[in-house]
């Protein structure tokens, strides 16, 4: 018997566990809502307990099931065979535990397995290539993994989603992990992307708190809601970066102009030697603290460390403390096509206003090797009718890179 025929015999195994679990978990907890990913909330205890009790799978010796889940993750580097890593982490808590110690992050590997995965930096040496998918007619955007439609077709794996929502003075975009759910008290809830009246400014904010070290960067923006679906699950939206687009009134300026600071990025992550924030799991908003204990906690250190360390120049200080900031790429102007051209090296067909490439918009004395000036972070441009592609790397997340691609699509008729 393959060892793929074994994987299946596992799942099949568990799958009636896991029904009777959920009946149970259904009774004493009527939100409704299921967790998408085993990471996602902590999942049941009840349903940990049955399935480590029922399951001949759950007792196997720690270094074999090692072993086991190391063939797994290698032999599967894409979708949808990547399932099979998510279903070794689904058997049991034991099972979980090796999975997330083996599957390394995108930054490392490439590789997009866990919804976590999407908060957590792209690679370093080849960005992951991905295609949006616009629906006029209810306002949604789509993120999948992959080429493009035509050469993923229906193996393309969904990411991320989006769903426009107009209102009286601004615009917001919410991000789910589903695209069927849209609500901020879900807990598929990613984050949004807010507009201004003029569309010129956007904020985005994420669900997660951002790393301890860069909190005081991020704000936090919570409102109280009259009608909750979720009461148990707080609303909560963590400003982490900007997006500002220059105005264009007499449009002799060319293509739009963009701006966006990452908050919750410093600039020494594309130094030599830096890393950028990584989460290696989501947190649980009822365990977090209150947002003014949090942020005098996390100043406190701050102000130690610029007393503590005054024989350093106030130019360095400021040079690590300071977010990312990213400029789009400017083009150059094309005479016998008679429009504006980047080299997007084939990834995008289509001539749109909406097209950009991001690059690190750093001053001399942030000490930024030149290679890391000259690479480009995020790209995003047309392919066909409501089909746009989205590449993106270190140190932006799928979900941040997601989020910017989305301030291109709101109507900006000031920059234009």
């Amino acid at each position: 018997m393959s060892f793929k025929s074994k994987l299946k015999e596992i799942r099949d195994d568990i799958t009636t566990t896991f029904s009777m679990a959920k009946l149970q978990r259904n009774r004493t907890n009527r939100r409704g809502r299921a967790y998408i990913a085993p990471e996602l909330g902590g999942g049941s205890e009840l349903l940990s307990e049955l399935i480590e009790e029922q399951s001949p799978w759950a007792n196997l010796p720690p270094e074999l099931l090692q072993d086991v889940i190391k063939r797994v993750e290698g032999s599967e580097t894409s979708w949808p065979g990547r399932r099979d890593v998510v279903a070794c982490a689904s058997v049991c808590t034991s099972w979980r535990e090796i999975t997330k110690a083996v599957v390394k992050t995108p930054e490392q590997c490439g590789c997009i397995t866990f919804p976590i995965s999407l908060k957590q930096p792209g690679p370093r040496d080849a960005p992951i290539q991905c295609f949006i998918k616009r629906e006029r007619a209810t306002s949604t955007y789509h993120l999948y993994l992959g080429l493009s439609p035509a050469l993923s077709g229906d193996m393309s794996k969904l990411l991320l989603a989006a769903k426009k929502i107009r209102k009286a003075t601004s615009t917001d975009f919410r991000i789910s992990f589903v695209g069927s759910d849209f609500c901020q008290t879900s807990n598929t809830y990613a984050g949004k992307l807010r507009s201004n009246f003029l569309g010129t400014k956007f904020t985005i904010y994420d669900s997660q708190p951002p790393c301890p070290g860069l909190k005081s960067n991020c704000k936090l923006q919570q409102k109280v809601r009259s009608i909750q679906v979720c009461p148990g699950v707080p609303a909560r939206n963590f400003n982490v970066a900007t997006v500002s687009y220059e105005l264009n009134v007499l449009r002799t300026r060319g293509p739009r102009r963009m701006h966006c600071i990452v908050h919750s990025i410093p600039i020494s992550a594309i130094q030599e030697g830096g890393v950028a924030p990584t989460p290696l799991e989501f947190n649980n908003p009822g365990d977090e603290q209150s947002p003014s204990l949090s942020a005098s906690k996390v100043k406190q250190p701050l102000i130690d460390f610029i007393s503590t360390s005054r024989a350093e120049s106030s130019d360095s200080i400021c040079s690590k403390m300071d977010p990312l900031v990213l400029k789009n790429k400017a083009p150059r102007w094309h005479e016998q096509l008679q429009c504006w051209c980047l080299n997007f090296k084939g990834r995008v067909t289509v001539a749109s206003v909406k097209n950009f490439q991001l690059v690190a918009a750093v001053e001399p004395c942030q000490n930024v090797p030149v290679e890391e000036q000259e690479k480009v972070i995020l790209q995003f441009g047309k392919i066909g009718k409501d089909i746009f592609t989205m590449d993106y790397r270190y140190p932006l997340s799928a979900f941040q890179a997601f989020a910017i691609c989305l301030s291109s699509f709101d109507t900006k008729p000031a920059c234009e």
